[in-house]
């Protein structure tokens, strides 16, 4: 008989395409969450319903959306183990698809408000189980970049907004109240139907199917995977995830340290102000003296974008590079990089903004989006998928994405709230501390998970105290023949 998880883990040269075709299918629900979170913050000015409505309706056309996703996130959370991953990506698409058409045909204020809390819905529900499939499936020595690809999508995403945008109010600014914005937000339709056509071909998690006891189904998909199983090999594979079960949503010892980890990282990954410059970058841009001024409020915006949108495509290329090296450099110490890094370029740029100097603060939110690109999103998003066991993984990934969400929440509606009172320059400084905090508390917490399985990773977890994570180390022969991860607590 044979340990079908070992099996899963073994990186197969022929199936590097397959691989990568699985992980795009299932991060596009990630570039759908990308373009929507920058395209609102485009177009809102230009909404008809905005002039006239009331702060609470700004506010919740902005970023209702985060509700919605909160309330995603948290149906995921009871859902998705129970009838698997594939179910909910798919299903996520459609929801999303409907929102975005709710938002093209928007007719008032509540439709389009009703619209934002739909989409919100789809994007919760997905960023909670794309990167848990992802890591359900993927080979050990893969999965850092496989699972990082969810940050890379979410950011192209944001840039192809961007640019959809600038060039939509450039070519026809005559029609930025009418007609422009829909266009701006109902363009998402067509990756949106792209996935959801593509998403029905995608194989349920392998280890989904074998501790749910869907033998025929499990073999099936296993042979996609270069695997041949007979039903003694997936009775054996599930007595060993079995032993996870007995565990799978009470928070032991283990589960609270993954949780802890991953949940602080998240907040961390959200409350040193990286939504900012991707929601509010054009206005903050346009605030800035250092573009010569446009009669035209529609141009002098469409230049503030592609300013903007520039700032991104570096953040692009700079989260290539990171999930190009996190399987060889490692989670932890990129992670500990990027926040170093941003925390560097937060505390300069807003010193030079201070006095003065406003485009240092220009250069200083470059230097941030880099450094968040190395080792900020590529390795919050991964370790939400790969920290929990199979039985559980859903529940608590989308446990994790719900603090994402929450978080957001709170870091958007305080961000005009900041910089009234503190302005721009010490609301740069605030997030730098946040970065600060995140390099201590991460330092001292957070363990490295390269080239482990996720069944010995939560193995390590149960295993071992807090503050003796960041020293483990393990070395697994290629050949063993039983993962135990139901070892005694300590």
């Amino acid at each position: 008989m044979k340990n079908l998880l070992l099996e899963l883990d073994k990186d197969k040269t022929e199936l590097r395409n397959f691989y990568l075709s699985l992980v795009l299918m299932a991060t596009l629900g990630g570039f759908l969450y990308g373009y929507d979170q920058s395209d609102i913050g485009s177009v809102l000015i230009f909404i008809p319903y905005y002039e006239h409505a009331s702060v609470f309706v700004v506010g919740y056309i902005a970023s209702g959306a985060l509700l919605g996703a909160a309330l995603g996130a948290i149906t995921a959370a009871f859902l998705t183990d129970k009838y698997g991953r594939k179910f909910f990506l798919i299903a996520d698409i459609g929801v999303y698809a409907l929102g975005i058409v709710l938002s093209i045909a928007t007719v008032n204020v509540v439709m389009l408000m009703i619209a934002r809390t739909v989409v919100g819905f789809a994007i919760g529900a997905d960023s909670a189980v794309a990167t848990a499939y992802i890591s359900e499936f993927t080979p050990r020595k893969r999965r850092g970049r496989s699972g990082a690809m969810q940050q890379y999508m979410i950011i192209l995403g944001i840039f192809l907004s961007f640019l959809v945008a600038m060039i939509t109010f450039l070519v026809i600014p005559g029609l930025a109240y009418s007609v422009d914005w829909r266009i701006i937000l109902g363009l998402a339709i067509i990756p949106a139907i792209l996935a959801l056509v593509i998403r029905v071909r995608m194989p349920e998690s392998p280890r989904w199917l074998i501790i749910n006891k869907k033998t025929d189904k499990a073999k099936k998909t296993l042979s996609k995977f270069g695997i041949n199983a007979d039903d003694g090999d997936i009775n054996y594979t599930f007595n060993i995830l079995e032993k996870q079960r007995k565990n799978s949503r009470k928070l032991d010892s283990g589960t609270k340290r993954a949780l802890l980890i991953s949940g602080l990282f998240m907040i961390f990954y959200i409350a040193n102000g990286v939504n900012i410059p991707l929601i509010y970058g054009p206005y903050i841009i346009s605030s800035l003296p250092i573009f010569p001024s446009v009669t035209s409020k529609v141009l002098s915006d469409a230049y503030s974008i592609g300013a903007t949108a520039i700032l991104v495509f570096i953040m692009l290329i700079a989260t290539y590079f990171g999930m190009a090296s996190i399987d060889k450099v490692g989670r932890r110490k990129l992670a500990l990089i990027g926040f170093i890094g941003m925390a560097l370029s937060d505390f300069i740029g807003g010193a030079l903004y201070l006095v003065h100097i406003d485009v240092g603060l220009l250069f200083g939110l470059a230097g941030y989006l880099i450094f968040f690109g190395i080792g900020g999103g590529v390795v919050a998003w991964l370790i939400q998928g790969e920290y929990f066991p199979t039985a559980s993984r859903g529940f608590f990934a989308a446990i994790v994405a719900l603090i994402d969400w929450v978080t957001s929440f709170v870091v958007d509606e305080l961000f005009p709230y900041m910089d009234s009172v503190l302005h721009l320059g010490y609301s740069v400084i605030v997030f730098a501390s946040v970065s600060v905090i995140a390099v201590i508390t991460l330092y001292y917490t957070m363990p490295e998970t390269k080239d482990l399985s996720v069944e010995e990773i939560s193995s390590m977890f149960r295993e071992t105290k807090l503050f003796d994570l960041r020293n483990y180390n393990i070395k697994t022969p290629e050949n063993k023949e039983e993962i135990h991860d139901v070892s005694g607590e300590k």
